[in-house]
C-alpha cells in the first residue's frame, strides 16, 4: 500500500501563545489512537515554532544558513503524519478529520502527498 505524508500547515498568529488547549490535545490523542488502531498511522509529530528553526539554502551556487523567525511566511509547517493508506482519498479523509479537531480560531491545513517509492 502507498504511504502518504500529511504536512500540517498552521498560521502561528492564530495559535494560542500557550500552545494547544488540553481539550484539543485530548481530541487529537483520540484521533491518533483511532488511526493507529486502524493500521494507517506510521509516524506523527508536532514541530517547535518556526522562530526556533533554521533554513539551509542553496541558490545560485551559494550556500546560506538563516535562523528563524521567518517573517515572510504566513503559514509554517507545524507537524506531520506518515500514513499508509489504500489510496489518496483515504489519506485525505484522515487529514480532514485531523484539521476538524481544532477549535474555530485555528487556521490549519494539511498538504497530502504520496511518498515516492524508489
Amino acid at each position: 500500500m502507498p504511504r502518504y505524508l500529511s504536512l500540517v500547515h498552521i498560521d502561528e498568529s492564530t495559535a494560542p501563545a500557550g500552545g494547544p488547549s488540553e481539550e484539543l490535545m485530548r481530541r487529537m490523542g483520540e484521533l491518533i489512537e483511532e488511526v493507529t488502531k486502524a493500521g494507517v498511522m506510521l509516524e506523527t509529530a508536532g514541530l517547535t515554532p518556526a522562530a526556533q528553526g533554521t533554513t539551509v539554502r542553496w541558490e545560485g551556487g551559494k550556500l546560506s544558513v538563516t535562523d528563524g523567525p521567518f517573517t515572510e511566511a504566513k503559514e509554517v509547517i507545524g507537524g506531520y503524519a506518515i500514513m499508509q493508506c489504500k489510496d489518496r482519498a483515504e489519506a485525505v479523509e484522515w487529514s480532514k478529520r485531523f484539521v476538524k479537531v481544532h477549535e474555530d480560531y485555528w487556521t490549519v491545513s494539511c498538504e497530502v502527498r504520496e511518498i515516492a517509492e524508489a
